[in-house]
C-alpha cells in the first residue's frame, strides 16, 4: 500500500488543491487500492460490538488527505452526518449502503434519491459540492463489511456535523479514530 501513499503524496503536490482534479486523480488510485483484499492488517479489520470502528491507516503529515479502514460490526450504522471536504468509500469487504440527505433552507436534513449499495470494489464519492450529508450502515445483519475511506483532509481531526432530521438539530462533532493511540499504519514507509 506504500504504491498508494506514493501516489496520492504525488497527486496532491502536483497542483492546486482542486476538488475536482483531486477526486478525479485518485478514484482510480481507490479503485485499485479496493480491488483486491489481501492487504489490510487483521488489526484493522476487528470489529466491535456496539460501535463502528474508524481506524486510520495513514495521515498526510500536512494533512491534505487521510485513509481509513470503516469496521461495520452486523447492523451498525451512522448518524446522519456531514464530512467538509471530499471524500472516496471504496468497498473492500461485505457491503454497505449509503443514504444520502439534503439541507433544506429551513435547515432540516430529508432523504435524497434513493439508498445506495456498495459491492467490494464499488465505489462512491462525498464532497460539499457532489454532496457531502449521508447515513451509512452495514448491509447485512449477521457479519462483518469494511469500507475503506480517503478523505482530502484529516478526517479525524475535522469539525463536521451530524445531524437530527427530526428537529432539525445539528451538533458538531470531531470523530477521531478508533486507534488514536496507533501510529500510521505506513508512516515510516512514506517517510
Amino acid at each position: 500500500m506504500l504504491q498508494f501513499v506514493a501516489a496520492m503524496t504525488r497527486l496532491v503536490e502536483s497542483g492546486p488543491a482542486d476538488e475536482a482534479r483531486l477526486l478525479g486523480g485518485a478514484t482510480p488510485l481507490m479503485k485499485a487500492l479496493v480491488a483486491h483484499d489481501d492487504w489490510l492488517p487483521e488489526a484493522m479489520a476487528v470489529p466491535h460490538p456496539q460501535y463502528y470502528q474508524q481506524h486510520l491507516l495513514y495521515g498526510d503529515p500536512l494533512d491534505r488527505f487521510s485513509l481509513v479502514s470503516f469496521v461495520w460490526g452486523p447492523g451498525q450504522k451512522t448518524p446522519v452526518h456531514d464530512h467538509t471536504v471530499w471524500g472516496i468509500i471504496g468497498m473492500l469487504r461485505g457491503s454497505e449502503c449509503g443514504q444520502a440527505y439534503v439541507r433544506g433552507g429551513d435547515g432540516a436534513v430529508t432523504p435524497h434519491g434513493p439508498e445506495v449499495t456498495l459491492m467490494p470494489g464499488d465505489l462512491d464519492k462525498v464532497s460539499p459540492t457532489l454532496g457531502d450529508i449521508h447515513v451509512v450502515r452495514n448491509a447485512f445483519d449477521d457479519r462483518v463489511s469494511i469500507s475503506i475511506h480517503l478523505y482530502g483532509g484529516n478526517i479525524g481531526r475535522i469539525q463536521r456535523h451530524v445531524f437530527v432530521p427530526a428537529t432539525g438539530e445539528v451538533k458538531d462533532f470531531v470523530s477521531g479514530y478508533s486507534n488514536a493511540l496507533s501510529p500510521n499504519l505506513w508512516a515510516k514507509a512514506a517517510a
